[in-house]
């Protein structure tokens, strides 16, 4: 199929062919190299970076990472942003998202936590998701030490990690907190089913198929079948009926990606919902296309992220 790729991007795509699903092994060498190889940001202030490890789910230990601002640039208490990583719920790190962390950091003026959640096959759902539900609530209960403002708490994502930051949004919601402030979706995985045109039809992308979208969704739903009627709405948000009460959201999609229609669908469900939400389809975009980090669409792409992180943590909250 012959695709209107952005004139930056499209050089690129030949080079940027989806991972065999099939070999998992081979993707998570893959995603350790992106991470090795992915461009650094640079900032003009401090950043202060520490590795640590809070209390997770069952005992278990949960590592995490925290960017905190030069305190002289940035004063006082902080937004806090709980950063999820990419990687279809089964490869990936925080490793993969420390550039973006960084600038989150920097940029927002905000401290960001990324989660080192557990992966799938090996821990499927729920397991990723009451990783990251634990990380937000152990960063609430500990507010006042990391000297932060629990009610300005953000959650964010891309790809497998954006359906994890509207997971959490619905489950603190559903659970009476702790409080969300804001939600940035960007070309979000959201629902299992696969049956919009999007997913049905891009089947040889640049990063992302349908083929990768089917394993992804077979490791993360362990013993359930994708697409059948007992997956719960906490793995795939997509399926869930009730939308109202949710924190403001940005929500992306990438033209030519398979999770295209599902994020504008849900975007448009939250609008319907009564939930604010700033709402972007990329031209001539792919999945994760971001990796091009030169392309002009790319730096608009991170651009609007920070801006809309930026405005929902400093100003004054939505209604």
């Amino acid at each position: 199929m012959k695709y209107a790729f952005d004139p930056e991007l499209a050089p690129f795509t030949d080079m940027l062919t989806a991972a065999d699903p099939h070999d998992l092994e081979a993707t998570r060498h893959t995603m350790t190299d992106v991470a090795r190889n992915l461009p650094a940001y640079e900032s003009e202030s401090a950043i202060e970076i520490v590795d640590q490890l809070v209390d997770g789910p069952r005992g278990t230990s949960l590592p995490v990472r925290l960017y905190r601002p030069s305190e002289g640039r940035s004063g006082g208490v902080l937004p806090a942003i709980v950063h999820l990583h990419w990687g279809g719920f089964d490869s990936g790190s925080i490793d993969v998202i420390d550039a973006l962390s960084r600038q989150m950091a920097d940029q927002v003026g905000a401290l960001v936590l990324a989660v080192s959640y557990r992966l799938a096959p090996e821990a499927p759902h729920p397991a990723a998701l009451e990783d990251s539900y634990t990380a937000l609530t152990w960063l609430a209960e500990h507010a006042d030490d990391l000297g932060i403002d629990p009610a300005r708490i953000a959650v964010a994502g891309n790809s497998a990690g954006g359906g994890l930051a509207a997971a959490v949004s619905l489950l603190a919601r559903d659970r009476g907190g702790p409080a969300v402030r804001f939600q940035a979706l960007v070309f979000a995985q959201l629902d299992d089913r696969l049956n919009t045109v999007s997913a049905r039809e891009f089947t040889d992308t640049p990063m992302w198929t349908r083929e990768s979208a089917q394993v992804s969704w077979r490791h993360y739903l362990g013993e359930l079948t994708p697409g059948s009627p007992s997956v719960s709405p906490y793995a795939a948000p997509a399926r869930m009926a009730d939308l109202t009460g949710l924190p403001p959201a940005f929500v992306t999609a990438c033209e030519f990606d398979p999770f295209r229609d599902e994020d504008l669908t849900y975007g448009h469900r939250l609008v319907q919902a009564g939930v604010p939400v700033e709402l972007h389809l990329y031209p001539g975009t792919f999945h994760a296309s971001t990796a091009i980090a030169d392309a002009a669409i790319s730096r608009r792409m991170v651009a609007d992220q920070i801006g809309a992180l930026t405005r929902a943590l400093n100003g004054a909250p939505s209604s």
